[in-house]
């Protein structure tokens, strides 16, 4: 698998647009049957999976079993987990990481056997990881090695999507911008399987990487695809704090083995919150920590694992140690300063189980994906494993649709790509860290509708500074945000309860009328929802669902 190409000499019959775990497996899936392209904004070691510390959850130990991980995820979900997909991902688990492993995966083990770690919101042990706290970067690692064996396999790195093209109601290709060159084509191909990532920098304080910015979600909502669940977005509780330095994410697994939780003056606080103290599910731990900072006047709590022994901490969690002594902390030694930060979206575009969108020839899994195993707060490393198994599918699927259709021609896009008009956004960083700050402080880990009207009302304002063609990364990512940033900001401002990872300050109750349905977002004229509201900029329809 060759990493560059001149776009002239590439065809493809699928387009993979990302290159995560998700991304990687359908490849893998997709090669049996066609030549697979596989597309990378910046430098394909940049994705969100490499950085996933935790591990991968899966029924594999003696003590547990896929009903038991079917029960602990619909529980973490709140009631708005899609049954039949949690119950895809956590019997087709098993066989996907079997598979892995065939393949050279190393897993740690304990006396000859896989040691399963357990973590919050878990019945059971089940939690296999890698290198202590390397997992992600294990699993891709393994899947680079096998796609590179996989002849049918191409890679276009530093190639940024810029827009997915739909003909005649199907999606069948791709715009693409050469990030070196700065040459925007087209790419066409039989199905699309879309595998982007994440959007946590649409929040000033994110876990994810500096390329997590919602492209996936933008390019899709903008062909025409619905968005489900936008605002449910998980807070990782303990990200480390220090304002010279990015949040770098401290794995649930340190309060699995013990760690502790204390405000700024030392006191141990989880139990006045949960009866599972630091152990409580994400959302409720992110809550808890936003409220003893915001009553002690905080920027930060602390995360101790001084009791648990110096040697222990430095072998199980040797990335994390290594890290912070670079910022001068020795976590065997002192507390590590803390504060919740934007992790994970559990919404996304709309799939079915097999991945496939309400677009014909796009399909899409991992974390752009709503595939509804993750309800309203995603079980914690359920997703390592939704990348696998749903990539898989989403491959299986695109091979199938894409038997009963040839590449199109797409002559007609060409030539008007020939003839744009390309606008300049004036100091994109400037606009980029605008939003970032108005989502953090309007729609972050506690949200009202005086909040949301006026992020809705801000955004809206920004959509119309973002409204042309762009020729460059940065303006092209800028865009991007501002939508998922609307989608976000207008679904939260729909939903008029609070569960899971969606709290309201003004409607804090969990169980109002219509608390099951789903916030579903797409291009349409105007916003319609429990209020009729106008969105000005970009236009969303936005109508409940349930089930």
């Amino acid at each position: 698998m060759s990493s560059r190409h001149s776009p002239s000499a590439v065809q493809a019959d699928f387009l993979v647009i990302g290159s995560g775990v998700a991304g990687l497996r359908a490849a893998l899936e997709l090669s049996r049957t066609g030549r697979v392209l596989v597309l990378t904004k910046g430098h394909p070691l940049q994705s969100s999976s490499i950085h996933a510390q935790g591990g991968v959850a899966v029924a594999m130990s003696e003590e547990d079993d896929v009903a038991i991980h079917l029960t602990d995820t619909l529980k973490a979900g709140h009631g708005l987990c899609r049954k039949e997909a949690v119950r895809v991902l956590v019997e087709e688990g098993p066989e996907r990481i079997h598979e892995l492993i065939e393949w050279g995966a190393v897993f740690d083990k304990a006396g000859g056997k896989f040691a399963f770690a357990r973590e919050a919101a878990h019945s059971r042990s089940r939690i296999l990881r890698a290198r202590g706290d390397a997992t992600g970067n294990e699993m891709v690692r393994v899947l680079i090695a096998e796609v590179m064996r996989r002849k049918r396999i191409q890679r276009l790195d530093y190639h940024f999507t810029v827009d997915l093209i739909v003909e005649a109601g199907r999606c069948c290709g791709a715009l693409v911008l050469d990030e070196h060159s700065g040459r925007q084509f087209i790419l066409p191909a039989r199905a699309v399987v879309l595998t982007t990532g994440g959007a946590g920098q649409v929040y000033a304080r994110t876990t994810n990487p500096a390329n997590a910015t919602g492209d996936g979600m933008a390019m899709a909502l903008r062909a025409g695809a619905v968005l489900q669940d936008m605002e449910f977005v998980q807070f990782h509780p303990t990200a480390l704090y220090l304002p010279s330095s990015p949040p770098f994410l401290l794995s649930e697994a340190m309060r699995g083995e013990g760690a502790q939780l204390r405000n700024n003056k030392g006191e141990l606080f989880m139990h006045r919150y949960h009866p599972m103290g630091a152990l409580a599910p994400r959302d409720i731990v992110s809550r808890a920590i936003w409220a003893e900072m915001a009553a002690t006047k905080a920027r930060h709590v602390y995360l101790d694992v001084t009791h648990l022994g110096a040697e222990f901490v430095k072998r199980r969690f040797p990335t994390i140690y290594a890290t912070c002594l670079r910022y001068d902390i020795d976590i065997t030694e002192e507390w590590i300063p803390v504060s919740p930060s934007a992790h994970y979206m559990m919404g996304g575009v709309w799939t079915d189980l097999n991945g496939a969108t309400t677009v014909p020839g796009l399909f899409a899994a991992g974390e752009v994906a709503c595939s509804g195993v993750h309800g309203a707060n995603r079980l914690a490393s359920n997703s390592l494993l939704e990348g696998l198994v749903f990539g898989a599918r989403a491959a299986m699927a695109a091979v199938a649709y894409a038997g009963r259709h040839e590449v199109p021609s797409l002559a007609a896009q060409e030539a008007a790509l020939k003839t744009e008009h390309f606008g300049s956004l004036d100091d994109a960083e400037k606009l980029r860290s605008s939003l970032r700050r108005a989502m953090w402080g309007h729609v972050g880990v506690i949200r009202s509708g005086e909040s949301l009207i006026r992020a809705c009302a801000q955004l809206s304002r920004w959509a119309q500074l973002v409204a042309q063609p762009f020729s460059n990364r940065a303006a092209l990512e800028v865009k991007n945000m501002v939508h998922v940033g609307q989608c976000i900001a207008e679904a939260a401002l729909w939903r008029e309860n609070s569960v899971g990872a969606h709290y309201r300050s003004d409607f804090p109750q969990a169980k109002r009328p219509g608390w099951q349905q789903h916030s579903r977002l797409s291009m349409g004229e105007g916003i319609s929802g429990k209020k009729s509201r106008k969105s000005r900029g970009l236009l969303l329809a936005l109508r409940g669902r349930t089930g």
